[in-house]
């Protein structure tokens, strides 16, 4: 195993949930699982030393680890429980999978990009996290393992997948980030009855784009 918690990371740790709260995050539960889950053990070593920043960093295939403020809005929003069915749309370094693991939650997440979903493989159960990987293409979903309570997608589309809310349970909620590069709003979708959704927007965000067909 390549990586420490020292007392120096877990003091950072302590420093960025105290942040997170300045930012307006409230969520007790959010703001436990990222000051348990050891962020530099996903930063690439160049940024190592700037891992409790909050602030986003590149982790190759033309992706990022999402700043912790963002994963921390998302996972508040989507509002998690112990033992909810969650479908993550984009693996990544797999920080964000793990923070909803922390939480209890029973993760499925998909990733498209095939550096990614191997290292997040060998990763994530080193950590003591054992999310359902799949490798594949996100639009689609796993529609043999729903419907899902919650569905969080870290990427940005031009749409809201069809095939995504129809994976929702009754009363599932899905965040998903929505619009053109460089700005997309922060969607949330509730599933009220088999064919009635609704939605609110929760500000504006920088996603990296959700990609969709052949995977790499």
């Amino acid at each position: 195993m390549s990586w420490s918690d020292s007392l120096r990371h877990q003091g950072m740790r302590k420093q960025l949930v105290d942040a997170l709260k300045i930012k307006g995050i409230k969520d007790e539960r959010v703001l436990a699982a990222i000051g348990r889950v050891p962020r530099h053990a996903f930063i690439e070593s160049t940024f190592i030393n700037f891992a409790y920043r909050d602030q986003a960093f590149p982790i190759g295939s033309g992706q990022t680890i999402s700043q912790p403020y963002t994963v921390a809005f998302q996972t508040q929003i989507l509002d998690v429980a112990p033992r909810h069915k969650i479908l993550e749309i984009g693996t990544g370094s797999g920080y964000q999978a793990a923070v909803l693991c922390e939480m209890g939650a029973k993760v499925y997440t998909i990733e498209r990009q095939k550096e990614l979903y191997l290292k997040a493989r060998i990763l994530l159960p080193e950590l003591g996290y054992h999310p359902v990987f799949h490798f594949g293409d996100g639009y689609k979903g796993l529609p043999t393992y729903g419907p899902f309570d919650r569905i969080l997608v870290t990427a940005g589309a031009h749409e809201i997948p069809e095939d995504l809310k129809y994976q929702m349970a009754i009363g599932g909620r899905m965040v998903i980030p929505v619009g053109v590069e460089e700005h997309q709003d922060m969607y949330l979708i509730i599933r009220q009855s088999e064919n009635e959704f609704v939605s609110e927007k929760h500000g504006v965000f920088v996603f990296v784009p959700l990609l969709r067909g052949t995977v790499n």
